[in-house]
């Protein structure tokens, strides 16, 4: 997920409210759902009587809308199951994050109290802002029974989101493991260390990039750097103060601004985005790509954007890993629904499908699956250019504190960018 600070996000609901506070209770546009269709509050709701209130309403679903593989399945796949399993409407709204908060903050703050979003595809600082000042709704894990028969929710990638403490305020949605790839028709030798990845660079000089930070993809290759160079443990309980992070960080930006002078425009500038650098991959125009998403060589060899040749890989040491979670905004008009597609998101057969249809790595506990549901996960081929699944997560290392990122962000911006 993007992650971006919230600083402004209040102000610029403060300019919304008077905006929301001029329409009128009958001027819903045609995205909203229906009231929910009894008195009594979700809260003392069992899960049946959340998916009686629930028929027939519309769910909204906020969250990035970049992954076309993603919005395929969640247009012709789950949202399918959704209305014919529990007639219930999925409304797909594709929106960053910085913006859903932004509208959030903004309806919450006029006082509406039937607001627009119901779920949000969300996590790191995003959630960490959006928890503490009141934008979500929750706890609500404990009242979704697959989270209860499937979930480990004693893992640290449940119970913290980038280090934060989730306290039930949202469900995982799907794991993200940062890699790298290169053909190997062109580049058979893929580096397994920062030391062998400078040498990568200066063989291939301007061949190499990676996107412009606070892109999340750039973000997490400076941070596996940092890792790499400075080791994991001391910041994951470092006070963010950005004169001691700048510290703890500086062998790794001396780092990389010694690749500038061999990287694509000579470090002067980067890539806007990791979707702009997919496609210089694409292209030919780069040797490396990087991603959150373990699999997606897999993905793109298959829709033939990639040749058969391109192979992930990652250091030695390992690399980032996090957890995409699902949040229920604190005046969804049908929190019952939320809880109830959410729950569905968790189910063994939408995990599943999830996993063979987009080689996401799925958040069930592997023993808590019977036979029969561990052997939809087993025969699932994950396809050509990928490291086994049992040594990508042999080799995951936990995300830093929310609050380190940005800091991180802007010593990158100072120190590395044009130098």
């Amino acid at each position: 997920m993007k992650m971006k600070k919230l600083a402004a996000l209040f102000l610029a609901g403060l300019m919304t409210v008077s905006l929301v506070a001029c329409k009128e209770s009958g001027s819903k546009d045609s995205t909203k759902k229906e009231t929910n269709k009894t008195e009594k509050s979700v809260d003392d709701m069992s899960f049946d009587e959340m998916k009686e209130a629930a028929k027939g309403t519309t769910v909204t679903f906020y969250g990035w809308g970049g992954d076309e593989k993603l919005n395929e399945w969640l247009d012709q796949t789950f949202a399918p199951k959704m209305k014919e399993k529990y007639d219930i409407t999925m409304e797909r709204v594709p929106m960053d994050i910085d913006q859903v908060l932004s509208q959030l903050s903004g309806e919450i703050q006029g006082g509406e109290k039937d607001g627009s979003i119901d779920m949000i595809w969300i996590n790191g600082e995003n959630f960490q802002s959006a928890k503490e000042n009141d934008m979500l709704y929750g706890p609500f894990t404990d009242k979704l029974p697959n989270f209860k028969d499937y979930v480990n929710a004693e893992r640290e990638d449940v119970t913290l989101d980038f280090g934060y403490p989730i306290e039930g305020y949202e469900a995982p949605y799907g794991k993200a493991q940062f890699v790298m790839m290169a053909d190997t028709a062109k580049t058979p030798d893929l580096p397994t260390s920062a030391e062998a990845l400078k040498e990568f660079v200066k063989k291939y000089p301007g061949k190499v990039t990676y996107p412009a930070l606070p892109d999340f993809t750039g973000s997490v290759f400076v941070r596996n750097i940092i890792y790499e160079i400075c080791g994991y443990e001391q910041f994951l309980d470092m006070k963010a103060d950005k004169e001691t992070v700048r510290e703890a960080v500086a062998p790794a930006m001396e780092y990389l601004r010694s690749l500038n002078p061999y990287l694509w425009n000579e470090g002067k500038t980067f890539p806007d985005s990791s979707t702009t650098l997919d496609n210089m991959f694409a292209d030919g125009e780069v040797a490396l790509y990087m991603t959150y998403g373990a699999y997606d060589a897999a993905v793109k060899i298959e829709d033939g954007a990639y040749p058969e040749t391109v192979q992930s890989f990652q250091f030695d040491k390992g690399t980032i890993g996090n957890t995409n979670f699902m949040a229920i905004a604190k005046n969804s008009g049908n929190k019952a629904g939320a809880m109830v597609a959410i729950n569905e998101i968790l189910s063994p057969e939408i995990q599943a499908s999830r996993y063979d249809t987009m080689k996401v790595i799925p958040v069930l506990d592997n023993e808590k699956l019977t036979d029969e549901q561990k052997a939809a996960f087993d025969k699932v081929d994950l396809g050509k250019g990928t490291i086994p699944q049992d040594e990508l997560l042999s080799k995951r290392l936990p995300e830093m504190p929310a609050e380190l990122v940005p800091i991180i962000e802007e010593i990158w911006t100072e120190e590395v960018v044009g130098k």
